[in-house]
């Protein structure tokens, strides 16, 4: 069961990648075409997209390798540090696209345009392409639980609005000779490419920080630990995030007088109940003697 999801997750994997790289290809050809940095903002979009793709695949096969001596806690903390090297790559494209754009603006003469049919082809291929993915992605994600093919589906779900703005920025130029509207199109997609970084850079940076994970996650553990029969009490739950995974202590409290076989079963199924709500966590349960039952006196 486990190796099906592994192969379903990485045939996700293995198609976003395909998908981004033919869509780059095509793009800097449509950009040579055309001229359009409409065009150019949705290719900087797409070679985002492949870096991205690259790392999901990375965290799919990081997810399938055990930690080692040398990686106690596993190896998911390297997607961290290439979020921050993408988040900049990222900022820098987008920085070059928007000043080209401005610059586009202010010139005195507008800057004609060619061949916009030929680019909004080209676009009309993209926005097809990545629909046929996304909806892959939805049936592999739907099926197997992974994160990672999930947060990667969302991403290329936004990629269609640029894509379409590219479109109509086209048509308006080859309709009404409106080449302006190419350059606004692709400010506006400079900027949804900062917030894009930006976002990422700043997930990177808490992860790498060791930041608690989101508190709905969190609730979650807490309401597990709480109902679970023969836990009368838990403390001190620690969380922290490692690129996708997500690593848990807890400390539950038990009657001081169970023999250790049925405390250590306790223990041992409140981890599975956790790993299941949550399979990308890594979890270590420490057991304590409960207060009540230091109280107590001993039933024998």
């Amino acid at each position: 069961m486990a190796s099906d999801q592994t192969r379903l997750n990485l045939s996700a994997g293995v198609a976003s990648v395909c998908v981004a790289l033919v869509l780059v290809v095509l793009k800097l050809w449509a950009l040579g075409q055309t001229g359009a940095l409409s065009v150019a903002a949705s290719l900087a979009d797409s070679a985002m997209d492949l870096m991205v793709s690259l790392m999901a695949m990375a965290a799919i096969l990081y997810a399938a390798k055990p930690a080692d001596e040398d990686h106690a806690f596993g190896h998911t903390s390297a997607e961290d540090l290439a979020s921050l090297g993408q988040a900049l790559f990222i900022l820098v494209s987008a920085g070059v696209i928007a000043v080209a754009s401005v610059q586009r603006l202010l010139a005195p003469e507008p800057e004609a345009l060619s061949r916009e049919g030929v680019g909004m082809g080209v676009m009309a291929i993209s926005i097809v392409l990545t629909l046929a993915l996304v909806m892959w992605q939805g049936r592999v994600a739907r099926r197997t639980g992974n994160k990672v093919v999930a947060a990667d589906r969302l991403h290329y779900l936004g990629d269609l609005l640029p894509n379409i703005g590219a479109i109509a920025s086209l048509w308006a130029s080859r309709a009404f000779g409106l080449t302006a509207v190419d350059s606004v199109v692709a400010l506006a997609a400079a900027g949804m490419l900062a917030l894009g970084a930006l976002r990422i850079g700043r997930d990177a940076f808490h992860a790498l920080m060791d930041r608690r994970a989101d508190p709905s996650v969190i609730a979650g553990i807490e309401a597990i630990a709480r109902d679970w029969p023969g836990v009368q009490g838990f403390h001190d739950i620690k969380t922290r995030m490692a690129g996708s995974r997500i690593f848990v202590q807890i400390h539950i409290e038990l009657d001081g007088h169970l023999p250790l076989r049925q405390a250590h079963d306790i223990g041992a199924a409140l981890r599975r109940a956790i790993l299941e709500a949550y399979p990308q966590a890594d979890v270590i349960v420490h057991k304590d003697v409960s207060a009540a039952s230091e109280q107590q006196p001993n039933a024998k």
